[in-house]
């Protein structure tokens, strides 16, 4: 015969597996959430058993007097699986290539490759609740020897941040970023921010505005803006478009398209 306490003890373990349950449920549910297409990440995990991939292509380019930089990336894969319903690995590494033009004229210099491969990992730490918001924690390294040549940085490159969003009505939200980065091609740390602006025109479509930057302790800081539109084929796959400049030195023109495309229960 079981004791009042042993009755508790169930009821207890009964409720918080039906909770977790149904917030499993839930992530598998309803329409994906991505990383992309801006630059700040989201505030939640994919979910148990869930993979993910976000991909696409972008161009960027940077004109110095005569000189002009332009980079082409092919692939921007992400791919994020859920350990947990709340821990998910990631995974990602670019193809890109370079070129430079002297006078409109394109010199011998093309560099092209993989850039370091990122791994990460994301935690859930809060739900939003009323003036709280939705937090998630991210970290990621970047080691130098998984670069091809022309990629390849002085120093391993770590970063992390908390992710946050509010939800400010049923057809807007507010996501922003904050955190550090070390690495790449100087020792010196640097603090990140993002912050996005969302907003559905429809149950498909969404539009985003956004700043994001960087501030590195002995350099000048670096300031963009992109803005765009993603249109949700179905619950498990999304296409997206934007484009974006910077507002200090950095870049003249940023232009991308991608999708992201879930498969649940792996």
């Amino acid at each position: 015969m079981l004791t009042n306490k042993t009755k508790i003890i169930l009821t207890i373990l009964c409720a918080t597996n039906l909770l977790l349950f149904s917030q499993e449920n839930d992530k598998k549910t309803e329409a994906l959430i991505t990383d992309r297409p801006d630059a700040t990440e989201a505030s939640s995990t994919v979910g148990k058993g869930v993979l993910q991939f976000e991909t696409g292509g972008l161009y960027e380019s940077f004109e110095d007097k005569n000189i002009k930089s332009e980079n082409y990336t092919y692939n921007t894969t992400l791919v994020r699986y859920g350990i947990l319903d709340n821990v998910e690995l990631r995974l990602g590494w670019d193809f890109v290539e370079g070129t430079t033009k002297v006078n409109s004229k394109k010199v011998n210099n093309v560099t092209s490759g993989l850039s370091p491969l990122l791994l990460g990992l994301k935690i859930d730490i809060a739900k939003e609740d009323g003036a709280m918001p939705e937090i998630a924690l991210i970290g990621h390294v970047f080691p130098v020897f998984s670069a091809a040549k022309d990629y390849r940085p002085e120093y391993t490159g770590v970063d992390f941040r908390l992710a946050m969003s509010h939800t400010l009505s049923e057809k807007s939200s507010l996501g922003y970023n904050i955190g550090a980065q070390w690495g790449n091609d100087t020792a010196e740390a640097a603090a990140i921010y993002t912050i996005a602006y969302g907003y559905s025109i429809s149950d498909k479509l969404g539009a985003y505005a956004e700043l994001y930057g960087d501030l590195p302790e002995d350099s000048t800081a670096n300031h963009y803006w992109d803005a765009g539109l993603t249109y949700l084929v179905s619950n498990d796959l999304q296409l997206d478009a934007y484009f974006g400049t910077s507002i200090t030195e950095g870049q003249d023109l940023l232009l991308a398209l991608g999708l992201s495309y879930r498969i649940k229960n792996i």
